[in-house]
Parts: C-alpha cells; structure tokens; sequence
C-alpha cells in the first residue's frame, strides 16, 4: 500500500495505542497461572500481540479475546502439546517469548513467520541445548529446558532472557541466569519481572544475576496495560518539528526504556549531541529522523539495529538520503550529519518495517511525500494513519 504524506502541521489531541511490550509479557504471565483465569483489558491489535494469543492458543490456553480485553485461562505447559504449527508471524518477541514455553512439554514444536523473522538470531537457545531445523518461512525446534544455572550474554536480545524466565519459573527447582557481559535493554528485563509480579510470579536481581524460583504457580487477576512510549515516540517527535500535540495514556514512571525518547528528543533540539540507545534500540529511526531535520548527532549503541525487522541503520541511511540527509554508518554508531534538507527525490520505501514507514511519515509532514509498504504499521500501530489524520495530517492513498 502506497500513501503521500502531505506537508500539514500536527494539531490536536489523541491517545496511543498501548505497549505490545507489556501486552505480551501479561499474555503469557496469565497463561503460566495454572487453573486461573485473568483479565487483560487494554489490549491493541497489532500484529504482534496477535501472533502471541494465536501461539498461546495453538499451545492449548484458553483465550476468549473481544474488543480490547482478553480473557486468559491458565494452563500446565508441561502439558501443552501443540495442536498446530505456532504462526509467530513477523513477531521476534513472540518467536523467542514462546520457544522456551513450548519446549516445557518435551514434543518437537513447529513454528510459522516470515523469512525475515528466521534470519534473526536463535543462538543462545542453540547454546543452551535447544535445535532448530530451519526452513525457509518455519523451524521445527527440539529440545529440553532443566532448572540450573545459566550463562548468557548481556549483549544480545534480551528476549532470550525473557523467554527463559517464563519457562525457568515453572520448573521444579530454582534457577539462575547469570549475565556473564554488559548488559542492554536491562529495563526490558526489569518490564518481565513487573509483568509476573503482577501474577504473583517471582524472579528478582541479585547483582548481575537473576535469581528465578522454581514451582511456582500464579494467581489470576485484572490488569490494564499501559500506553507505548515506542508509538508515542512518533508523535511526540511531531511536537519537535512544529506541531503541537497532547497525547493521552501514557504512564510518566513507565518502565519501558522507549519512554527516554521526550528527554533525547530536548537533546535533539539543542544541537548536536550523542546518544547511547543501547538500551532503546527501536528508538533509533525516529531519532535519525529528527535529528536530520535539526542539528544532527552521533548515535551509540547501534550494533543491533542489524537484526530489527530490516537493516535499521542501513535502511534508514538509504531512505533520509533521499530527503537530503548524510549519514555515517560504522560498526556500533550512527552519524547524521547536520545539511539542509528537501522533498525527497522519489518514492520511499518502508522494507517492510513499521519503525521505518512511521518515521519516514513523521518527516514527510514537513517535505511531503510518497510511501510504498505502508501496512507495515499492523505490526504495532494498526490505527497510525488514522491518527495522523486526526492531527490534521493529510495521508491519502496513492496507487
């Protein structure tokens, strides 16, 4: 699909939709909680959220799912043996939340997504005893998950670590997970063990371990999940370039490492800076966008925008080209350097990314401009044209 974006400033009032983050971690806590059921209301219908219920579901949990509120009935996934191959669709959270969960029952799983999704990595699963035979849009994985100690690194995803924690909890016996590196995206991992707190699930910090109880069982409940700090990052960057915006729902002492986009974003506008998204790197395109469009800046911590959804770094440098913009890329940083910009030379291309289509969007409200893979955006923010509209943002669709 195909959209121009025409020049228009941003005005008005809207709520984002809320974080996929949480929605997931809350989905699968809730699922842990044996003979319980809960309630999750506040849920969005991204793409993502989606491919999780639908893998929870093929696993055999009971999820009654209307409007925005799921009901979740708790299962034994010692039990759980698959009904059908697991569509993790374009979700890597999904993929690696799920993998260790499905496992607990000891059956080989199959799992469904696009190619894209089974280029990124699964080697720390690899390293602790999980197989994978890959296919071009599957893998059917094999292995045994055991209560112990862990090793593993604290700079690849922190998915993998979540992932462990769910199952690690349900195993008899205690576990431990010790962070043998640096850690990044330590509040995504401070997110999961919120999330299971909430259902009653431990799993706590000890120095540069985390310490996971063993036998545990969760209790139901009624939960709401939060707005998106990454979603809302797009609009608040409209407030940067000109517009003026309210956005609603959002939790100001959020633990979702995006919500550091308002303070880099005040960095942005006071001249050349660099930032360290290490820790929030989905941040990143919106952030080369706005910095091209004022006063540049150098961006650490960027090695794993390699294996986002596309080539992050790369691709954005290809498309703000298009608008003017020079961009440096090395081995873990990102230059943008400051130069006038205009409207770009040719259509633009979101690869198939939702994080590359909504920042390209942000900046064509200024140069205007012409998008192709627009409905990239299901994958987390179904309702994101619409709610450029309703900021008096002209998105119309072009054939």
């Amino acid at each position: 699909m195909k959209r121009f974006v025409s020049k228009s400033a941003a005005e008005g009032k809207i709520c984002v939709p809320t974080s996929k983050s949480v929605a997931h971690r809350m989905l699968i806590a809730a699922s842990l909680c044996k003979g319980e059921s809960s309630t999750i209301r506040g849920i969005t219908p991204s793409e993502d959220v989606l491919a999780t219920i639908d893998c929870l579901c093929a696993l055999g949990v009971k999820i009654e799912y209307s409007g925005d509120t799921a009901k979740v009935y708790g299962i034994d996934f010692s039990e759980a043996v698959p009904t059908m191959a697991l569509n993790c669709r374009e979700s890597g959270s999904t993929l690696r939340f799920i993998i260790p969960i499905a496992l607990l029952s000891g059956e080989k799983i199959t799992l469904h997504g696009g190619k894209r999704l089974f280029e990124r990595p699964l080697d720390v699963y690899e390293k602790i005893g999980f197989s994978f035979e890959k296919r071009d849009e599957a893998i059917i994985a094999s292995g045994n998950l055991h209560a112990g100690e862990y090793n593993i690194p604290g700079d690849v995803s922190s998915q993998f670590i979540t992932g462990l924690i769910f199952a690690l909890s349900t195993l008899m016996g205690d576990s431990k997970i010790n962070i043998t590196t640096k850690i990044e995206s330590r509040s995504y991992i401070d997110l999961t063990i919120s999330a299971l707190s909430s259902f009653g699930i431990k799993a706590y910090w000890d120095n540069d371990s985390i310490i996971i109880p063993g036998g545990q069982v969760g209790h139901g409940g009624d939960f709401t999940v939060e707005g998106d700090w990454s979603g809302a990052a797009f609009m608040l960057a409209l407030n940067h370039l000109g517009g003026r915006v309210t956005i609603d729902g959002l939790n100001d002492e959020s633990l979702q490492s995006d919500s550091a986009c308002a303070w880099y974003f005040k960095m942005l506008d006071d001249g050349f800076c660099e930032i360290n998204i290490e820790n929030c790197p989905d941040l990143g395109p919106i952030l080369f966008t706005v910095a091209a469009e004022k006063n540049g800046a150098r961006f650490i911590g960027t090695r794993r925008l390699k294996i986002k959804e596309s080539d992050r770094a790369e691709v954005m440098k290809e498309e703000l080209e298009k608008f003017g913009a020079e961009i440096i890329i090395e081995e873990n940083s990102v230059t943008v350097k400051k130069c006038p910009l205009h409207s770009p030379s040719m259509t633009l291309n979101g690869h198939n990314d939702h994080r590359i289509v909504m920042s390209l969007a942000i900046l064509c409200t200024i140069y205007g401009g012409e998008i192709d893979g627009c409905e990239a955006v299901t994958k987390s923010y179904p309702d994101f044209f619409k709610d450029l509209e309703t900021l008096g943002i002209h998105c119309n669709e072009t054939h």
